[in-house]
C-alpha cells in the first residue's frame, strides 16, 4: 500500500500548467529522484505532497498517521534562536525540551545560579522520562556531520549555512515521508558522502530533487520525470533513465512528425475547389478536426539552452605561478607554503571542505588579496570572467536585459553582434521575462543569467565558484560540453564529483592545516591516488622489510638462550618482537585514520595530535628495529665465535 498517492492532480500558476492530471505513488523504502528542467514545477510538486500547497484539481492521499518532513526553503529567525534550536524543532515536544536543556547548560557554564541548577534538574528528569538522550545524541551527530555549530545564532548564518541547518532539521525528525529539494547544494564532498550513507539507511519513503548525478546514481531506486505537466516513472537507476529518455524523445519526435504530415495533407484536401467540396467525406472532416485538436493540445518540449562563450585573444603561456605562498586570518594559516604552476589551457579543479580557504586561494591568485609571505607571478594578457558563488555581481533590482547588456541593446558573441533579447532566449529566458527584475528569478535561473552575462564578455581565464548549484541536469551537461571545448584556462571550485571528473585535468586538494596538494585528473583520480599513497605508506621500508624477514618469531626469541648477551640484554631482546608488533598495530590504526576522507574535517588540534602520534610511532619503530638488529648481531657474533 502506498504512503502517498496522487490521482489526476493538476496545478497551474497563472496561464502555465505545472501539473496536468498527474498520477504518482510513493511506497516505503523507495528512494525516488524527481527530475525536470528548472521552472517545470518540481518544488511545487513537493509542496503539494507535503500539504503546503493545494492542487487545483485531483486528489492527494497520504496514509493516516504518516509524518511528512521536507527541506524548508527558508527559516523564520527569532531573536536569540540558535542552530540547535532550529534543528531540535524538527522533533515536536521533545525538541523543545532538548533546546531548553541546551540553553540552560550554556547558562550554567557562565554562572552557577540556583535557578539554573533547578531548571536543569527538572529538564534532565523530563528528558530521561521521554528516553530523549538517544535523540539528543542524534541531533549532535547530525550537527557534527554537517559541520554545524549548535551554539551559533541563526541571524549570523549566510543563506547557504542556514539551508544546511534546515537540512539537519529535516534529517533528525525521522519522518515516514522525507522530501528534499536540492539537498546537496552548499554541502562539501565529505558532507555529501555522509548524507548518501545516511539516506541509504532511511527506511521511509524518500523523494528528492537533485542535479548531482553521482548522488542520484548512488541513492535513487526510481526516477520520476516532470515534463510539460506530466509525471513519468522510470524504474531503475539514473543511467537506465537517460537511455530510456533518449529513446522516448526520438519516438515522440517521429510521432509528431507523422501527425504534422498527416495534418498538412488533410488541410490541403479541405482547401480544394468546389468539386471536392461536393464529394466531401464528413467522416474525414471530423478526423481533420480531431487532428487539429491534437496539434493544439500538444505541449512542445522547450528547446535546449544554447551556451556559447566569447573567447578573448590567447593569454601568455604562464597564467599563475605561486611560490611558497602563505596566507591566514587572525594568526591562523589558511594556506601554507603553497607552490604550483598553472599554464594556458589548464583546467584546474579546487576541492576541500567548506570554509577551508578555496575562495581565499582564488582571490590570492587573482590579486584581490596579498599573501602574507611568498609571491605569485601572473601571466600577461589575462581576460578574467569570475562566476561568484554568492552571486553578488547581480543587482537584484536590475532587469534581466540590464544585467547582461549593461545599458546596451546588443552584445558581441564569437565575433557576431546579437540583440540582448535574442541572446537571452539562447539561455531559455522567454521575451515576457526580459524586463523582470533579477530578484524574481529562481536559483537556477539566476545561475543561468550569470552565465549569460559572463559568456557575453571576451575571456581567456574563466573562474567558476560553484556554478552547478540549482542548474538542471540538461543545462549542466551543456555547460560541461562548453568547458571541455574551452580553449582558455579554467579554475573550477565544485563539490559535484561527476562535473569535476568530466571537466578538469588536475585538482588542487586542501589536505588540512593550510596544506594544498595537486593531483592529476578529477575527483575520482584524486581519491585513487590518495588510496595508493596510503597503501604505499603502509608498506615497510626495504631496510625494515629486510629486518622483518630476518626477525625470529616470538617463540624463538623468547625461548633461546643468547650467549654473549647480558641478562638484561637477553630480556630486552626477548621483549622487542612484542613491542614492535604493538607499534605496527598502532601505526596501521593511525594511518587508516589519517586516510579517512573526513579526517581533515576535524578540529585542527586533533589533526595535529594524530599526525604527531603517527610521526612518533614511526620514530619509535625505527629505534626498536635498530636496537633489535644490534642485539641480534651481538648474539649471532657470540654464537659464531663459539
Amino acid at each position: 500500500m502506498p504512503l502517498v498517492k496522487l490521482e489526476k492532480v493538476s496545478l497551474a500558476y497563472g496561464h502555465r500548467p505545472l501539473l496536468d492530471a498527474a498520477d504518482l505513488e510513493l511506497r516505503r523504502g523507495e528512494r525516488v529522484c524527481l527530475v525536470g528542467r528548472n521552472g517545470e514545477g518540481k518544488s511545487s510538486l513537493l509542496r503539494v505532497i507535503s500539504g503546503e500547497a493545494a492542487p487545483d484539481d485531483g486528489t492527494v492521499r497520504v496514509r493516516p498517521g504518516m509524518r511528512v518532513a521536507g527541506l524548508a526553503q527558508q527559516a523564520g529567525v527569532q531573536d536569540e534562536e540558535t542552530v540547535f534550536d532550529l534543528v531540535a524543532a524538527g522533533l515536536p515536544g521533545l525538541g523543545r525540551l532538548l533546546s531548553d536543556f541546551h540553553h540552560v547548560t550554556g547558562e550554567l557554564a557562565r554562572s552557577q545560579s540556583a535557578d539554573a541548577v533547578a531548571r536543569l534538574a527538572a529538564l534532565q528528569h523530563d528528558i530521561e522520562a521521554a528516553d530523549g538522550w538517544k535523540v539528543e545524541q542524534k541531533v549532535e551527530t547530525v550537527l557534527s556531520r554537517l559541520s554545524l555549530d549548535g551554539d551559533t545564532r541563526l541571524e549570523a548564518l549566510s543563506g547557504g549555512w542556514r539551508r544546511r541547518a534546515l537540512l539537519a532539521q529535516a534529517l533528525v525528525s525521522e519522518p515516514d515521508i522525507l522530501l528534499l529539494d536540492e539537498p546537496t547544494n552548499h554541502l562539501d564532498i565529505a558532507a555529501i558522502e555522509w548524507l548518501e550513507g545516511f539516506m541509504m539507511e532511511f527506511t521511509g519513503a524518500l523523494m528528492f530533487v537533485s542535479h548531482d548525478r553521482a548522488f542520484v546514481r548512488r541513492l535513487a531506486t526510481r526516477i520520476v520525470e516532470l515534463d510539460r505537466g506530466r509525471l513519468t516513472s522510470w524504474p531503475g537507476d539514473y543511467d537506465r533513465y537517460t537511455r530510456g529518455k533518449a529513446e522516448r524523445l526520438v519516438a515522440e519526435a517521429r510521432e509528431n512528425e507523422r501527425l504534422d504530415d498527416k495534418l498538412s495533407r488533410e488541410e490541403t484536401w479541405v482547401r480544394q475547389g468546389i468539386k471536392a467540396r461536393r464529394t466531401r467525406n464528413e467522416g474525414r472532416v471530423r478526423a481533420l478536426e480531431s487532428l487539429r485538436e491534437q496539434r493544439k493540445a500538444r505541449r512542445e518540449r522547450p528547446g535546449q539552452a544554447d551556451l556559447r562563450m566569447e573567447e578573448a585573444a590567447r593569454s601568455g603561456r604562464l597564467v599563475f605561478e605561486p611560490e611558497h605562498v602563505t596566507h591566514g586570518f587572525g594568526g591562523t594559516p589558511v594556506i601554507r607554503d603553497f607552490s604550483a604552476r598553472i599554464l594556458r589551457g589548464d583546467r584546474v579543479g579546487i576541492v576541500g571542505p567548506n570554509g577551508i580557504g578555496k575562495s581565499t586561494l582564488i582571490n590570492l591568485l587573482l590579486g584581490n588579496l596579498t599573501p602574507d609571505s611568498g609571491r605569485i607571478r601572473r601571466g600577461t594578457r589575462l581576460e578574467v570572467a569570475y562566476f561568484d558563488q554568492l552571486r553578488v555581481r547581480l543587482d537584484p533590482e536590475a532587469t534581466l536585459m540590464e544585467s547582461v547588456g549593461e545599458g546596451n541593446q546588443r552584445v558581441t558573441v564569437n565575433g557576431r553582434s546579437r540583440h540582448v533579447a535574442g541572446y537571452l532566449r539562447d539561455f531559455l529566458f522567454p521575451p515576457e521575462r526580459l524586463q523582470s527584475p533579477v530578484k524574481t528569478l529562481s536559483g537556477g535561473e539566476r545561475n543561468r543569467l550569470l552565465l549569460a552575462r559572463l559568456f557575453a564578455r571576451p575571456t581567456n581565464l574563466l573562474v567558476l565558484d560553484e556554478p552547478t548549484n540549482d542548474l538542471d541536469v540538461e543545462t549542466l551537461e551543456l555547460l560541461e560540453a562548453l568547458l571541455i571545448d574551452y580553449q582558455g584556462t579554467l579554475l573550477l571550485v565544485s563539490h559535484d564529483r561527476d562535473f569535476l571528473d568530466n571537466v578538469v585535468t588536475s585538482t588542487l586538494h586542501f589536505e588540512g592545516e593550510g596544506r594544498i596538494r595537486e593531483y592529476v585528473g578529477g575527483y575520482r583520480d584524486l581519491e585513487r591516488q590518495r588510496r595508493e599513497a596510503v597503501s604505499n605508506a603502509r608498506k615497510p621500508h626495504p631496510r625494515a622489510e629486510k629486518r622483518r624477514e630476518a626477525r625470529p618469531d616470538r617463540t624463538t626469541a623468547t625461548g633461546a638462550k643468547r650467549r654473549g648477551l647480558s641478562y638484561d640484554q637477553r630480556r630486552e631482546l626477548n621483549a622487542l618482537p612484542k613491542r614492535i608488533e604493538a607499534l605496527e598495530t598502532e601505526q596501521t590504526r593511525l594511518q587508516e585514520l589519517a586516510a579517512d576522507p573526513v579526517f581533515y574535517q576535524r578540529p585542527g588540534e586533533e589533526i595535529s595530535r594524530t599526525l604527531a602520534e603517527l610521526e612518533s610511532v614511526n620514530g619509535d619503530l625505527d629505534e626498536y628495529y635498530e636496537r633489535w638488529e644490534s642485539l641480534e648481531e651481538i648474539a649471532g657474533g657470540s654464537r659464531g665465535s663459539s
